[in-house]
């Protein structure tokens, strides 16, 4: 392979991992965008009855959020294929931020799911009869969801990071990325908002 202008390898291979974040953003944003239309496909048994009652009634901050929820899946997306070729150093510095930050914030939601389902499977944790049905759709759809989504954050931004002169720079803005996705997924927590 010859290298490219700048002595770098050129991002030929290994393009698949972005590719799949682009599909994930995809697939992701169409129950947002079709809920914030008033659409209920999917979610009746899928997503959580007061959540759905909230679309149902059309609460604007709601559809708000199911829109702005949309279109940052879309910009995941984004930088998904922003991820599969060679940028600009800024661009560059900007997408690992962003891949990191996602890898972060998508694990960890999934993991919470996929534990708070475990614990309620188990036992060891109790909801409502009618919500039983519920927690199986977080713990084996939407946690793994979550964590499936921000393996391939992690694989396309590692594969990014890798192929090019300044990792060292670009494992810093992707490990503050992660960081601040960290810190804001804590104090959300903390805070009981989100």
């Amino acid at each position: 392979m010859r290298p490219a202008s700048n002595g770098a390898l050129p991002l030929r291979r290994g393009r698949w991992p972005g590719y799949a974040v682009a599909a994930w953003g995809v697939l992701f944003a169409i129950p947002s965008f079709h809920w914030a239309m008033g659409g209920t496909f999917g979610a009746q048994s899928t997503v959580a009855p007061e959540l759905i009652k909230l679309a149902d009634d059309r609460v604007a901050w709601f559809l708000a959020v199911l829109w702005v929820t949309g279109f940052l899946k879309l910009f995941g997306g984004l930088v998904g294929i922003g991820l599969t070729r060679r940028r600009g150093k800024w661009t560059g510095r900007l997408m690992v931020f962003c891949g990191g930050g996602a890898t972060v914030l998508l694990v960890w939601h999934g993991c919470l799911f996929v534990a708070h389902g475990v614990l309620v499977e188990t036992g060891a944790r109790a909801v409502a009869p009618d919500l039983a049905g519920l927690t199986r759709w977080y713990l084996y759809l939407w946690g793994p969801w979550f964590i499936a989504g921000g393996l391939a954050f992690a694989a396309a931004a590692t594969r990014y990071v890798r192929r090019h002169d300044d990792r060292r720079e670009l494992r810093l803005y992707g490990s503050v990325g992660a960081l601040g996705a960290l810190l804001l997924s804590l104090a959300s927590m903390v805070t009981g908002i989100g």
